[in-house]
This record gives structure tokens, C-alpha cells and sequence, in this order.
């Protein structure tokens, strides 16, 4: 059982502060991660039950949800657009049926 070895402390007050900082933007990154991935679930659970007015609501929230994410450069732009493309004719094929 290998274990990871373990991090120095870093000697400059620079550095430490740094870290410091490093540790409070990947939180808020991994959370802002998350509610990207859980918009973008939500839109594809409400198609597979065949639910249309929910689909298109969720759709409609998990955009603006997509759209700031990927501005803030956690996701690239590509990404999010090819995800709004993807639900956005899994959401019309659910109303055209």
C-alpha cells in the first residue's frame, strides 16, 4: 500500500498564500462543476421520461447555467455548446413526437 509523499510547505510567504488561494478556487470550481453536470442530467432525465413541459423548462434554466459556466472558463465553450446542441434536439425530437 503505497502512499502519496507528502507535500512540503512552501517557505515563501508567496507561495503559502498561493496554496491558500489554490484551495478556495478549486472548491468553488468543483462546485460550480458539479452544478453544470447536474443541470445537464436533470434536462436528460426529464427527455427519457418523455415529460415535454418540464424538459423544455429545465432546458431553458440549464442553459443559462451552461452559459455562465463557460465563461468563467471552467468548461470550454466548445463543450458547453455541443451539450446545449445535443439537449436541444433530444428536447425538440420530444415535442415533435
Amino acid at each position: 500500500m503505497a502512499t502519496k509523499p507528502k507535500k512540503k510547505n512552501p517557505r515563501l510567504a508567496s507561495g503559502r498564500k498561493r496554496v491558500r488561494q489554490d484551495i478556495k478556487l478549486n472548491a468553488a470550481n468543483t462546485s460550480l462543476r458539479s452544478k453544470y453536470r447536474t443541470a445537464v442530467k436533470n434536462v436528460e432525465k426529464a427527455v427519457l421520461t418523455g415529460d415535454k413541459s418540464k424538459a423544455t423548462e429545465l432546458f431553458a434554466k440549464m442553459q443559462a447555467v451552461v452559459d455562465t459556466i463557460a465563461d468563467k472558463g471552467i468548461f470550454h465553450k466548445n463543450k458547453a455548446a455541443r451539450d446545449k446542441s445535443r439537449l436541444s434536439a433530444k428536447v425538440k425530437a420530444l415535442a415533435a413526437a
